[in-house]
């Protein structure tokens, strides 16, 4: 299964980087993982959160194309335990689902065009998280995820 986070812009904090990317390397083992970073929308400023989100939708909806299932990262999703966000992948890899598509939307969240589309949101915690470290933590509770699926020492309970 390939697995791919889509957001928009770029990580421009080194520590932030070098993390990700550890990550990125460990999860090499066990599943093919990528980060899509789509650019920025420009000259938003003015603009209605409302109008903001559905010109973000529609740069994702260019990127989602190929997805077998799009799940968005919402404060307002499911929440799991990394036991229990295993279990899912488990599951989206017992579906047969061969492209699964992890989504990190804008300041103002997800347009509704896009909610619709999607199969699934998670939440990673009822706190707000910058949209550079939420790849952070997504990556590690991602890696943590196939650890516990393969049964490997990395997470403690």
């Amino acid at each position: 299964m390939k697995i791919t986070l889509v957001v928009m812009g770029k990580t421009d904090q080194d520590y932030l980087k070098k993390g990700i990317e550890e990550y990125i390397q460990r999860l090499k083992h066990y599943t093919r993982f990528e980060i899509k970073e789509l650019p920025s929308l420009k000259k938003t400023g003015n603009l209605p959160p409302d109008v903001i989100k559905q010109k973000e939708a529609e740069v994702f909806a260019s990127q989602l194309a190929k997805a077998d299932a799009i799940i968005l990262l919402d404060e307002r999703g499911k929440q799991y335990s990394s036991v229990d966000f295993s279990a899912f992948l488990q599951k989206q890899m017992n579906a047969g689902i061969r492209e699964l598509a992890f989504v990190v939307g804008g300041a103002w969240g997800f347009d509704e065009a896009l909610k619709k589309r999607a199969h699934n949101s998670i939440s990673l915690s009822k706190m707000t998280f910058s949209h550079q470290m939420v790849r952070l933590f997504f990556a590690e509770q991602l890696y943590r995820a196939f650890t516990i699926l393969k049964g490997e020492g990395y997470h403690n309970q």
